[in-house]
């Protein structure tokens, strides 16, 4: 799935919306200190007042927010695992009895249980829904309405939230005139931050795949490996950070630790490259070749092969292994890259990164960048200065 795919779906959970339907609504309390299922509750979702459905609704949307590769990952099933929730959630979906369905789901719940003592109690709730998404008209001529044919798409979607301690309160009672401590024992549960869930199948352009499914970081780069493995059963992932990383260690390998500000640059506008270049692909990635090219295009002589693959044998161990392109790159035309100072911060686009460089003056290091017009501080344009005097 790509960010297009996720906010296909995400921006359907809205009430009275005809082209989502779901059936049921399941939720499992687990209580944190036996890690026991405490109760659960299944019911059609459409039986559930307007405004529960409104916050439903929102923490689905929740579990479905976020950068791929950074809070959301689509991780491939473990074929040779044991009781596989490939299958487990498989049937799920396929079940057309209720109790079948709610039964296959708890097998889920106990798998989140297995050897885990959690800080909270968790309410961890399943929906199984059917998503329609109308194809668009082939002409003008056609007569046929949009939503007369329709991709459809069924899937279930899991969300796990803790529960907090109710808010203690003092109140003013008007008719006995006097101060009343009131006491809430029943807990809350937080739906505006998931701690984590998942949508299966993946769905990518209009094409579901079961071999795959969506999962969803509560944390921004920390997907949980134990959740992954041992409840979805899937392959471990790398996250955008890590491969970020992976890239740096690499150059810094062939190269050392240091760039001048210009080859840098060209660095990023051959990536910038290879991403426009692959648009069609769903994600550009650089294997061991590209990356010898890319850093060989940026000017960097020195670069071969024999110190591309030595420097992926001492990184990664993995000659093989591929970098998502936009891991890698800075939002390329935006002010994303910080160079933070003592002085000052600036904030530039990796396409303006050449016009920035560090040289030195007088004996001392400065940040020298080049700019097309005059430059105005506080209302008082600067006058330019010979480079060099004092």
């Amino acid at each position: 799935m790509n960010k297009k795919d996720v906010a296909n779906i995400r921006k359907q959970f809205k009430v009275g919306n005809d082209l989502l339907k779901i059936t049921e609504i399941f939720n499992v309390y687990v209580m944190k200190e036996s890690s026991d299922i405490y109760h659960q509750q299944s019911q059609p979702f459409e039986m559930l007042d307007e405004d529960q459905q409104e916050l439903f609704l929102s923490n689905f949307k929740k579990v479905l927010t976020g950068q791929m590769d950074e809070k959301l990952f689509e991780l491939k099933f473990k074929s040779e695992s044991e009781n596989n929730s490939q299958f487990i959630l498989h049937r799920g979906l396929l079940s057309n009895d209720v109790e079948d369905w709610k039964a296959e789901m708890l097998l889920i719940v106990e798998k989140m249980l297995n050897d885990k003592q959690y800080e909270h109690d968790l309410v961890v709730t399943f929906i199984r829904a059917e998503f329609l998404k109308p194809m668009k008209r082939r002409s003008e001529e056609s007569e046929e309405s949009e939503r007369d044919t329709v991709y459809s798409h069924s899937f279930i979607l899991c969300s796990i939230n803790k529960t907090q301690e109710p808010k203690k309160e003092l109140q003013f009672d008007y008719v006995e005139k006097e101060f009343k401590y009131n006491v809430k024992v029943d807990p809350v549960i937080n739906l505006n931050a998931p701690l984590a869930g998942f949508l299966f199948p993946s769905i990518t352009d209009n094409a579901a795949d079961v071999n795959h499914v969506l999962y969803s970081s509560g944390k921004v780069n920390e997907p949980d490996p134990e959740f992954i493995e041992e409840v979805l059963n899937a392959e471990e992932t790398m996250t955008a950070q890590d491969d970020k990383i992976v890239f740096e260690e690499i150059v810094k390998h062939v190269t050392g630790d240091q760039l001048n500000t210009s080859t840098l640059a060209n660095v990023y506008e051959e990536i910038n490259r290879v991403i426009e270049e692959n648009e069609e692909e769903e994600t550009p990635k650089l294997d061991r070749r590209d990356v010898e090219r890319v850093l060989q295009m940026s000017g960097l002589e020195q670069v071969n092969s024999e110190k591309i693959e030595e420097a992926y044998q001492r990184v990664i161990d993995d000659e093989k292994y591929e970098i998502k392109a936009s891991s890698v790159l800075p939002k390329y035309k935006s002010k994303s890259i910080k160079i933070s100072t003592k002085v000052a911060n600036i904030s530039i686009s990796p396409e303006d990164l050449r016009y920035v460089k560090q040289v030195n003056f007088n004996g001392k290091l400065c940040i020298m960048i080049e700019v097309e017009e005059d430059t105005v501080i506080e209302g008082f344009t600067m006058i330019p200065e010979a480079f060099g005097s004092r």
